[in-house]
Order: structure tokens, then sequence, then C-alpha cells
């Protein structure tokens, strides 16, 4: 993945090997998002010292009402702080599983962030990667960068980060109803389906963080926009989230970037699975197959259905 912001990438293992360069295309609902790049610098200790609305029309300048900060503003973990919020990684504590590692719930203090006891203070999500994946870590890495420096309503909030040896975490707000995918397509007796109501807010709420990417002094390009990846609040605000495979876009009057093909069958745009060619209407592309998915309660791509 590409520099982020300018800075430089940084790897735990400095004889690690560089992840394969072949594409990298992951099926439907392989995401780790709970409900169900980039480089920086930074150190690590064993010591866990890591360095490092409602659906009605509203005004045109709604989706740029946001930040981008010079650097990410994140709260820094041990691992041991991590095992403390989570009760030690406990199974009853999973909220949802991926190809990258598992999430699970854990509390901390609402003021300072700290690591609280279960049941107090805030609830959060805290995203545990597999150890051993470099692609892993790409994508670690690229969610600090991006999203520790973006602040906006239509993206979720990462909170902090861990860096301890082999140990990679993110700590996000918690979402309380989950994905949009779920409500899709798992509905159950806890999971209802959404009213033609909340299904525009949503679609909105999520337009509207897309935008802001597309319209910062540093383009970004999200490249994985899926139903998955849009978490929704109490009040079914759409947040956009995983920005695992997100990447800075043209410029210099460039109209595209070249990259290394990566994202989700069915919601890439077929011109950059061919070429390689990653443009900002590649992330509209996956929106309008959202959109559809939205509007029919089908899955745009499903191996099931004949």
């Amino acid at each position: 993945m590409g520099n982020c912001f300018g800075s430089q990438p940084v790897d735990p293992k400095s004889s690690s090997s560089k992840p394969n360069s072949s594409t990298r295309l992951c099926t439907p609902g392989t995401s780790s998002n709970y409900s169900n790049g980039g480089g920086f610098s930074a150190t690590s200790s064993s010591a866990g010292l890591t360095h490092f609305s409602a659906a009605s029309a509203a005004s045109d300048d709604t989706c740029l009402t946001g930040d981008i900060l010079p650097t990410p503003s994140l709260k820094i973990y041990s691992f041991d702080d991590l095992k403390n919020a989570t009760r030690n990684f406990k199974s009853d504590m999973v909220l949802g599983m991926g190809g990258f590692g598992t999430v699970f719930k854990g509390w901390v203090d609402e003021k300072t962030l700290a690591p609280a006891k279960f049941g107090t203070g805030m609830m959060v999500a805290i995203k545990k990667l597999n150890s051993e994946s470099i692609q892993g870590f790409e994508e670690w890495q690229a969610e600090v960068n991006f999203l520790g420096r973006l602040s906006h309503p239509n993206l979720v909030k990462l909170l902090g980060y861990c860096w301890d040896e082999k140990e990679l975490l993110l700590v996000y707000e918690f979402m309380q109803k989950g994905s949009l995918e779920n409500h899709l397509f798992r509905r159950s007796s806890v999971i209802q389906p959404l009213s033609w109501d909340i299904r525009l807010k949503i679609a909105i709420g999520a337009a509207r963080g897309l935008a802001f990417l597309h319209s910062s002094d540093k383009l970004i390009i999200y490249r994985d926009f899926k139903a998955s990846n849009i978490l929704l609040d109490g009040n079914y605000n759409a947040k956009i989230s995983d920005f695992g495979l997100a990447k800075l876009g043209p410029s210099g009057g460039n109209s595209h970037v070249t990259t290394r093909v990566m994202g989700t069958y069915g919601y890439a745009a077929p011109e950059y699975i061919a070429t390689g060619h990653l443009y900002v209407n590649s992330d509209v592309y996956g929106f309008g197959v959202v959109l559809l998915e939205m509007l029919t309660g089908l899955r745009a791509l499903d191996t099931k259905r004949s």
C-alpha cells in the first residue's frame, strides 16, 4: 500500500518478507466487522509502551463537515490494558470474526478511555488482528493512518490502538445496531427489516461520509464500499468503517492511481479489476451496488442463488 500523508512505512519485523503482490479480492460476507495505504512512525516495547440525522434534505455542505488531523490523535493501549477491557478476550465477549482477526466487546472509561471493569464505563469494539498476517499488519497500519486522522459524523470513530510486539489491536466506538449487511441479509427475531425511511436515512448518511473522503484536501479513495462496512448507531445513523484498503487518490491533474487490485467481488468496479486503475468513481460504483441491495433486499453477488 502507498505511503499515507507523506510518512514512511514501518514494519514491526525488520526482516519480514513483503506481502504478495497478487490481486486480493474477497467474496461478500468475509468482513471482520463486528456486527455482524499508509505508513507512519512508531515504536513498540514488550511492556506495552507503544508510541506511535433524519433523512430530510440538508445543505450541500453537510458532507464536508469534518476534519483531517496532521497526525493520529488516538489513545495508546498496552496489550494488558485490552486484556483487562475484554476479560482476557473471553469467547463470550466476541462480537464477530473475519479473515484478519476477531472483534470483542470491551469497556473503557468515558472520559479517559482507560480500561474499565466489565459492565462499567463505555462499551467499545476491540479488533484483535491475527498476529501472523502480513496483510493484516498493512491494513492495521492504514486504519491508524486514515481513520486515526479523520473526523466526520458518518465515519466510525477510532479511539485507540495497541502495537505490543506481535499483538495488533484497534479500539472503536461501539455501534449498537450493527452492520447494514446484517439488517439486509441476516434478519432474525432480533434484527428486523428496515423501513424505507430508515433505508433512505442510511443511504444519505453513507453518501455524506463518502463525499467527505472525496472532497477533502487529501483526496481519499475508500476502495471497499459494501454493506458490511456500513455500521449503524442506536439511531440508525450510518458510519463507514474499516479503512484497511483506503488509498490516497490521484494528484497533479491525474485521473487515477494504479495499484494492486484489492476489494470485494460484486462491489469492486469492473474497470478497476481489469486494469488496476483506481478512480474516485470506483467508490461510486460500490455505492451504487449497495443502493441496489437496499432496494431489492438481495445480495448483488450471491453464489447460492441460481
